[in-house]
């Protein structure tokens, strides 16, 4: 894939591509101090060229999982297809989704919004961009390797964990330590005191994985402690890494859209740590009925009953943060994506912990109802976040809007009707199989026949999906790779129009666009409405704790 092209500061606006005139009159029709609207678009251009090559490569590995992910999903109904090659059997192309759309698509889409908030931030640049960029060239090439690896028949044969820890673990180990050290240096030069809750949470994620990887990779377990230490990962890399990203995330961009800060302070730290204390403990309830010690089973049952702290102290939160304002929905994708995005991290995270209970546990285990479930987590919450992100972060840095509106309505029906109709097709599917399982009068056949209906609205609600992913794709490849003559007759990014065009957005608009020194000023809503239609412009300044931009 070749690099993406965009307009990159020059050294006459060494600012992100303002001089400074226009610096001071950005500022002054936003209502910004000029000092605080320079930090930005500074730390902005620090982190453009490796955000957007993270973007890239995460979404050539959406679209390359998405295929993979098809393949399985058709053979659970139609087992006869492709079978004659090895490296496309069930059990390696599901590995090679899971991997593709887990390591490839969300880690690196999170890692790149990661890259592009922290210096925002912490009010200063990017330290060590040359060492992110090769960092997220590393991890790149680990997954690629494990990816091939699985394929070809070589696998670890660990959930989660396939990749060979010979082959691909180096790479990931080393590619995932440089990005991270990108960010700790970036904290270590901040220049302001408080760190705000998405800081907490990325942070986190970052300090969690590596303990998580050695954990999970160690290469001396045997039996039962393989299994053990198996789902201590698997289900932690979720809660401990894309979870703390995505909700760091959500925690920033919704304040910001809306223009208001965050709903509570203190239920912001009680969500967080309250996730570091109880999140750890939760894994072994996958191993319900299976030969572990009774204490190990009843420990992760009762942490996993605790996660309603965090996950209603985090819901609470964020959705207090919108009450009022849910307007604004209509305007701005990234508010849809990223709002959609955390209603699924509190529906997942409590459909978790009743899952969690052996009664209910005994009729969901071994069953489809987990596919949903994971599906609810890993694509309802962590990829609307990440979307919600990139349509945000993505106009900043390559300078003008998004190109179609349509396209971004296409892209977000699309996956919304698509994940809608793969999870209500597998929980349905799922309850059917266990209550077969359990009844001692059925044959096993029935318990299979019963989810054939389901499977095939699972392939339909992939197939939605990934149109949606191709069509998102395309999007983004001509939103960065727009012919300069096109960005010349455009307007300036912090001067473009919104593209989901409303009459009042368009009136508020025009009055707006900039306002005289004593004019009233207009209700927050319609400002909101007119400047932040796409969610690539701001709406207002937001006040943040810690000083977040």
């Amino acid at each position: 894939m070749s690099a993406p092209t965009f307009p990159g500061p020059s050294s006459s606006s060494p600012d992100g591509g303002l001089r400074a005139g226009e610096v001071d009159a950005v500022a002054a029709s936003r209502g910004l101090a000029p000092a605080d609207l320079e930090v930005r678009l500074r730390a902005d251009a620090s982190s453009r060229r490796a955000v957007l090559t993270l973007f890239a490569v995460a979404i050539a590995w959406l679209l390359i999982g998405s295929i993979f992910g098809e393949i399985a999903s058709f053979k659970l109904h139609w087992p006869d297809l492709l079978v004659r090659q090895g490296w496309l059997t069930f059990g390696r192309v599901r590995t090679a989704h899971l991997h593709a759309v887990n390591y490839g698509w969300a880690t690196a889409a999170l890692i790149g919004t990661s890259l592009w908030l922290m210096p925002r931030l912490v009010h200063t640049e990017l330290k060590g961009v040359f060492m992110a960029i090769v960092g997220a060239s590393l991890f790149t090439l680990g997954i690629a390797i494990g990816i091939i690896a699985v394929l070809a028949g070589y696998s670890d044969g660990m959930e989660w964990l396939e990749a060979p820890r010979y082959a691909a673990g180096p790479f990931l180990v080393l590619g995932g330590g440089l990005i991270g050290l990108s960010l700790f240096r970036t904290v270590a030069a901040r220049t302001n005191d408080h760190l705000y809750v998405s800081v907490w949470y990325i942070l986190g994620a970052f300090i969690w994985f590596p303990m998580l990887y050695i954990v999970g990779k160690w290469p001396t377990y045997n039996g039962v402690e393989s299994a053990a230490a198996n789902w201590f990962f698997a289900h932690n890399v979720l809660g401990f890494w894309l979870t703390a990203m995505s909700v760091g995330a959500a925690y920033y961009f919704i304040p910001k859209v809306l223009g208001r800060p965050v709903y509570s302070y203190q239920l912001s730290v009680v969500g967080f740590w309250s996730l570091a204390m109880f999140y750890s403990l939760n894994g072994m309830h996958h191993l319900v009925g299976g030969p572990m010690p009774e204490w190990m089973i009843t420990t992760s049952i009762v942490a996993s009953v605790f996660m309603f702290i965090p996950v209603i102290a985090t819901g609470i939160n964020l959705h207090m943060t919108v009450v009022g304002r849910f307007g604004a929905l209509r305007y701005s994708p990234t508010l849809r994506f990223i709002v959609i995005g955390a209603l699924c991290y509190t529906a997942v995270s409590l459909q978790g912990s009743f899952t969690a209970l052996r009664e209910v546990n005994r009729v969901t285990h071994f069953t489809h109802w987990t596919v949903a479930h994971s599906h609810v987590g890993g694509y309802g919450f962590v990829s609307f976040i990440a979307f919600g992100a990139i349509y945000y972060i993505v106009p900043r840095l390559v300078g003008h809007e998004w190109p179609s509106a349509s396209l971004i309505r296409w892209h977000f029906n699309l996956v919304l009707g698509g994940i809608a109709i793969y999870v209500l097709a597998l929980t349905w599917a799922g309850v059917a199989q266990g209550l077969a399982l359990l009844d001692p009068q059925l044959p096993f056949q029935v318990s299979v026949q019963r989810t054939i209906a389901g499977l095939y609205g699972r392939s339909l609600g992939g197939l939605i999906m990934t149109l949606g992913h191709f069509v998102f794709a395309y999007h983004f490849w001509i939103m960065v790779r727009m012919p300069q003559l096109s960005r010349r007759n455009r307007p300036p990014f912090h001067d473009a129009q919104p593209i989901l065009y409303t009459a009042e957005a368009e009136a508020a608009r025009v009055g707006e666009r900039v306002p005289s020194p004593g004019a009233a000023p207009v209700p927050a809503m319609r400002r909101a409405d007119a400047t932040d239609a796409s969610s690539a412009q701001q709406p207002l300044q937001t006040p943040l704790e810690g000083g977040a931009t």
